[in-house]
């Protein structure tokens, strides 16, 4: 018996596996799994040939180096056909000079975009909102953002999250509120009494024995 997709799959959760996928794209079918041992950004559009995703694209594709640095790839998705994809991607290079280097899923029958919550009954029944979903090596989520349909994301701060998300994992440290590398990044705080004691004396550069700084 069929089942509807939004009442069967859970949306997907921090610090767990991401939902698995299977969709064509206009570089092929792409898989979650082809993406292991990368990270990978995931991000819905409402629609091909819009204004507002015209900008987010291009903002990507010119950000797509940097994103490559990080080990990282960029794979993008909404309810259009691959020939839609194609054709609009072919309009950008054509109308504004940039090429789309990463994949984009053709999510037809909603399948992707239902198992990644994309679809947000509030907002629209037949268009994916501006969601982003940040993937790390090992396929477990890491970082999700969500944007309405009338406002476009900010390329940089999903560049800077993977970035912080990256340091994170490799210092053990945490990142302070808009943090961005060469910054001090935040030391976990003591988890007991003997070191909250000694914390004040390790060097770091403390406000308060559950505040405290270091440089990388």
């Amino acid at each position: 018996m069929d089942t509807d997709t939004t009442t069967t799959h859970q949306l997907p959760r921090l610090n767990e596996p991401a939902p698995d996928f299977e969709a064509p794209t206009t570089h092929g079918v792409k898989k979650l799994s082809d993406y292991r041992g990368r990270w990978l950004v995931l991000f819905s559009h409402p629609a091909d040939f819009t204004p507002v995703c015209t900008t987010e694209f291009i903002g990507f594709a010119k950000a797509y180096d940097d994103f490559q640095a990080l080990d990282t790839d960029l794979l993008g998705l909404s309810i259009d056909s691959t020939y839609s994809h194609i054709a609009w991607t072919r309009t950008i290079k054509e109308k504004f000079g940039v090429e789309i280097p990463f994949p984009i899923i053709a999510d037809l029958s909603m399948d992707v975009a239902h198992r990644y919550g994309m679809i947000q009954p509030g907002a629209s029944d037949t268009s994916t909102v501006r969601c982003t979903f940040v993937i790390d090596d090992k396929g477990i989520m890491r970082a999700m953002i969500y944007y309405p349909l009338s406002n476009g994301r900010s390329i940089d701060e999903v560049l800077r999250i993977v970035k912080a998300l990256q340091t994170s994992d490799a210092n053990g440290v945490a990142t302070p509120e808009g943090w961005t590398p060469g910054e001090k990044v935040i030391v976990p705080p003591p988890s007991d009494a003997t070191e909250a004691e000694k914390r004040m004396n390790e060097g770091y550069e403390c406000v308060d024995w559950w505040f405290c700084k270091k440089s990388l």
